[in-house]
């Protein structure tokens, strides 16, 4: 069963935003631009170097460059239960 986004979070992923740059097939002095967002794991991004490979296998427009970033939106650390609650009215 796949996890949820938040149990992503609380297991170490972080929101990682790729800006992938290929050449167009038909035009390569052309670069198009591509947006990828996916929850990974730093400092190795297993799913980005997947999805790259995947990218490099079975499309035709060749990867110029990439740009991403990360950013670990919770941290185990910061997730607390609460033992009770307070009704107002």
């Amino acid at each position: 069963m796949p996890k949820t986004d938040l149990e992503l979070m609380l297991s170490g992923y972080g929101l990682m935003t790729a800006q992938i740059y290929y050449r167009m097939p038909d035009f390569e002095s052309l670069l198009q631009s591509f947006a990828w967002q996916e929850y990974d794991v730093a400092p190795d991004f297993p799913r980005l170097l997947k999805f790259l490979d995947f990218w490099d296998r079975t499309l035709d427009g060749a990867i110029h460059s990439v740009q991403f970033s990360h950013r670990q939106l919770i941290a185990p650390g910061d997730w607390k239960t609460t033992d009770g609650e307070l009704l107002i009215n």
